[in-house]
């Protein structure tokens, strides 16, 4: 089968095929007491190992990516497959977002999200606004990681993942 052919890149489309690249879900948190606030992300990713470094993309204009940029500081937690409803609660606007969650609280004083499979706590590093978004690069300052099944998106859906039954994946550093 034939691919279609190159045409210029619109949010529709690159919404649709950005949506191809399966990716894990976790939550952005910042701000404490009534000012704590977080959101759903499929943007993040690993960027430097020594230092701990990572990046996350928020929307800009939202209440959490405002609040990481004035205090300098989010955590971020990675959701587990049985969180699905965690991430829909915080993907979508307004809403008592943290009511009925038994949060956890770091270093930072910064609520993370019971349950999760990894906490990061950390500061901003660096920031850039790149079109329609802010870009955070975190030092991770306190790590903690548990075992379990991460919870997926793909094609606009959640879901979690299965491998193949090979052996790890070893990476060379």
């Amino acid at each position: 089968m034939a691919l279609p052919a190159f045409r210029t890149a619109n949010a529709a489309d690159m919404r649709r095929s950005m949506g191809r690249f399966t990716t894990g879900v976790a939550i952005v948190t910042s701000g404490t007491g009534e000012n704590a606030c977080g959101m759903t992300i499929s943007s993040l990713t690993s960027i430097c190992l020594d230092p701990a470094i990572l990046l996350v993309s928020l929307t800009e204009g939202a209440r959490t990516t405002t609040m990481v940029a004035e205090t300098g500081r989010f955590t971020v937690s990675v959701l587990s497959s049985r969180q699905e409803a965690i991430a829909r609660r915080f993907a979508t606007r307004g809403g008592a977002r943290f009511e009925g969650l038994d949060c956890e609280y770091g270093e930072f004083g910064m609520p993370m999200i019971p349950d999760s499979l990894v906490h990061a706590e950390c500061e901003v590093h660096s920031a850039h606004t790149v079109g329609d978004h802010q870009v955070f690069y975190g030092l991770v300052h306190n790590l903690r990681c548990r075992e379990g099944t991460g919870l997926v998106f793909y094609s606009g859906r959640f879901g979690d993942f299965h491998d193949f039954g090979h052996e790890e994946m070893p990476w060379v550093f």
